[in-house]
């Protein structure tokens, strides 16, 4: 048996008997090195864990992680609520609207789906669903946009990416933001089209406010706008790095929590504690990777998988329509962070080989991955919304449909035009 089969096999095998990710990257790691290779496999593997974990892109991890962590214990759900309100009130569709609008907000200063999708839902679901909006279009459309913590920048995937393919973090960040306001806009659009065709999906209610009353509504848009200019304006403008734009989020976090008057001694403690843990799963499963990644790389199974693709004789194109494909099937299976991290050391050259960007791939397998979230059994953000409204994940799986289905097409989309992408990373020289 070759080096190539024996991962599979193997990981196939430790995954399947229930094994942690990270131990099953590290185990699989060192015995496919030990049988089929020569090497001093302890030091490479103290050398390679050291380099991963000691990457600039890295440090930030913890701190966007923490940041996360404090909003979810402040009231800036409900500030979002009364923000976003009246302005929904324009558009066909009212207050359905809710969800897309701040899972888009709170995703620029989160990073994370899950935590996305539980801070926006837990003030949203009750609102909405007790006024009379639809259940399936309410769930399906918080479990569509949740899947923005992980697009809309920062995001704790684009930084294990920029880790594992060696890439720019800020020109990461900068490609995800185009993609991410237009899959919101096109969960908008479709959110629109159907309340149009089904008014019945919304409640009997007529809210009027006058423009003096929205204005004035903005001001509870303020925490999430500050913390926005802070976070990504400092690193965009080249005022901060990753990390210190991360510690001005920390710090912004800690400020908003204090004018809420939720910046208690046990929420602090409780947000450091699950941050730690987070941030050390994380970790363990980057360096698993990258050690998974090396070995791969030493046994020649990259060379292999991409040998094998050349002579499938596919086009870029139906390359890409094959790692969609793969990837939706796979999301079935494995949660999106662990897909990532076992398949980029092979998914990645095959792109770059078939002349796509590492930036532009980066985004693209952020938004296959960002299906996981929303396909059973063992999608992220239904588990979220099950838990805030006892529903069957089934259910809410098909409620999140349509918006999966917008997905797909924004993935064939930008690969059809690959400047949505790359147009604004390329617009920006960093220093």
């Amino acid at each position: 048996m070759g080096g190539g089969p024996f991962i599979l096999i193997a990981m196939l095998v430790t995954l399947g008997a229930g094994i942690w990710v990270s131990l099953s990257l590290f185990t699989v790691s060192i015995a496919s090195l030990e049988l089929f290779k020569t090497l001093p496999t302890a030091n490479v593997l103290a050398q390679n864990v050291w380099n991963t974990l000691t990457t600039t892109e890295l440090l930030s991890l913890p701190l966007f992680i923490l940041m996360a962590e404090i909003l979810f214990r402040t009231r800036l759900s409900d500030q979002l609520l009364r923000g976003l309100t009246p302005w929904t009130s324009l558009l066909p569709g009212r207050l359905a609207h809710i969800n897309v609008l701040a899972c888009t907000l709170f995703a620029a200063v989160s990073g994370s789906s899950a935590a996305t999708t539980a801070t926006v839902g837990r003030i949203t679901l009750s609102e909405l669903l007790g006024r009379g909006y639809d259940r399936s279009l309410i769930m399906g459309s918080l479990a569509g946009a949740g899947t923005l913590g992980f697009l809309i920048p920062p995001s704790i995937v684009m930084i294990i990416y920029a880790v594992l393919a060696e890439t720019s973090l800020l020109r990461l960040f900068l490609a995800g933001v185009i993609p991410g306001l237009l899959l919101a806009s096109l969960f908008m659009v479709y959110i629109a089209l159907r309340t149009t065709i089904s008014p019945s999906l919304l409640p009997d209610e007529r809210l009027h406010y006058s423009w003096s009353e929205r204005l004035l509504a903005l001001r509870h848009l303020l925490p999430v706008a500050l913390l926005m200019a802070a976070v990504l304006g400092s690193m965009y403008g080249g005022v901060a790095s990753p990390t210190e734009a991360a510690a001005m989020g920390v710090l912004g976090a800690l400020i908003v929590a204090l004018a809420s008057g939720m910046l208690t001694a046990r929420n602090v403690g409780t947000a450091l504690i699950r941050a730690a843990r987070t941030f050390s799963m994380i970790a363990l499963i980057v360096a698993g990777a990258s050690f998974l990644a090396l070995a791969m790389s030493y046994l020649g199974v990259p060379r292999m998988v991409a040998g094998e693709i050349a002579r499938m004789e596919l086009s870029p194109y139906a390359l890409i329509a094959l790692l969609v494909l793969f990837y939706l099937v796979l999301g079935f299976f494995l949660e999106g962070l662990a897909a990532l991290v076992l398949t980029l050391p092979i998914t990645l050259p095959l792109v770059v080989q078939a002349g796509f960007d590492p930036i532009w791939f980066g985004v693209f397998v952020v938004i296959t991955i960002e299906m996981a979230q929303v396909t059973p059994p063992i999608g992220f953000n239904l588990f979220v919304i099950q838990g805030m409204t006892g529903e069957p994940v089934g259910r809410i799986a098909r409620h999140a449909l349509p918006f999966l289905t917008i997905m797909i097409a924004v993935a064939f989309l930008i690969a059809a035009f690959p400047d949505l992408v790359l147009w604004l990373p390329s617009q920006i020289s960093f220093r």
